[in-house]
C-alpha cells in the first residue's frame, strides 16, 4: 500500500527527515500537498476533521492505510521496522528512538535560532533577539549536540560506521539532514566540521553516497533550503556583519 506523507508544500522542513527514510527503502509514497487537486486542503481536512479519532495536531503526519501515526520519531519509530531502517535488537531500537527524539530537541532550537520569540511574528521583527540566540547556539548549542552524537557514534561497539548497531537506520538519514542544514544555515560555524566531527562526517558522506538517496537529491522530489523552512541562511545570524 502507498503511504501518504502530509506536509506543507515549498519547504523541506520536518518532513524531510520521513522523506529521507522513505527514499532510502524506495517505497511507494505521495507528498499529499504537492499533488494536484488534493494540496494544502487535503491536509487540513484531516486536521480539522470532526469525524476522524486520531487527528493529527500538526504536520508531518503519515497515513499506512487507515493508521495515522503523527511526529517525525513517532512516524520514523514506526516505518523503521518496516522499511528495514531500524535494529532487530529491541534495546537498540528503543535506544535508536531516544536519540531520534534528541534530533527532535536540536531541531527545535535551531527553528528557534531565527524564531526565539513567536512563530507568529517575522523574523524581521525578532531580528536583535535572534542575534543574540543565535550567539548562544553556535558557540555552545551546535557543539554540544553535535559533540554528543559523535560520541555516540564513536562508542557503538559494532564499529563507527553506523550510529546504532551495524546497519544504516533512520537515525543515520537524520543526522545527514541535520548536517545538510546546518551547513547551509552555519557554514561559518561548521567551517571545521570534519575536523571536530569527524565520524558525523564520514556518516554524512556514507549516507549522501547511497544510490537512492545520491538520485533523491538530484531530483526535483528533493527542494532546496530557503527562508521559510527550519533551516535558514542569514548572514547575520552566522556571525557576519
Amino acid at each position: 500500500m502507498t503511504y501518504e506523507l502530509y506536509y506543507w508544500d515549498g519547504i523541506q522542513g520536518r518532513g524531510e527527515f520521513v522523506r529521507l527514510a522513505l527514499e532510502e527503502a524506495g517505497s511507494d509514497y505521495i507528498d499529499v500537498t504537492r499533488e494536484p487537486g488534493r494540496g494544502t486542503d487535503a491536509m487540513m481536512a484531516i486536521i480539522k476533521s470532526e469525524a476522524e479519532a486520531h487527528i493529527p495536531f500538526a504536520p508531518p503526519f503519515l497515513k499506512d492505510g487507515a493508521q495515522i501515526v503523527s511526529h517525525v520519531a513517532n512516524i520514523l519509530f514506526y516505518l523503521g521496522p518496516k522499511l528495514g531502517l531500524a535494529p532487530g535488537d529491541e534495546s537498540l531500537r528503543i535506544f535508536a528512538n531516544g536519540l531520534q527524539l534528541t534530533i527532535t530537541d536540536f531541531v527545535a532550537e535551531i527553528h528557534d535560532s531565527h524564531h526565539p520569540i513567536a512563530l507568529s511574528k517575522y523574523y524581521e521583527d525578532q531580528k536583535a533577539e535572534s542575534k543574540a540566540r543565535s550567539a548562544e547556539f553556535r558557540t555552545s548549542r551546535i557543539p554540544k549536540f553535535l559533540g554528543y552524537f559523535e560520541r555516540v557514534l564513536q562508542r557503538n561497539p559494532a564499529g563507527g560506521a553506523h550510529i546504532v548497531g551495524n546497519a544504516l537506520s533512520t537515525v543515520d538519514l537524520s543526522l545527514f539532514q541535520v548536517v545538510e542544514g546546518l551547513r547551509y544555515a552555519f557554514p561559518r560555524a561548521m567551517r571545521d566540521f570534519e575536523e571536530r566531527f569527524a565520524g558525523l562526517a564520514a556518516l554524512h558522506g556514507l549516507v549522501a553516497a547511497r544510490p537512492r538517496i545520491a538520485a533523491y537529491l538530484a531530483s526535483p522530489r528533493r527542494l532546496a533550503f530557503n527562508e521559510n523552512g527550519i533551516f535558514r541562511h542569514y548572514p547575520e545570524l552566522d556571525g557576519e556583519s
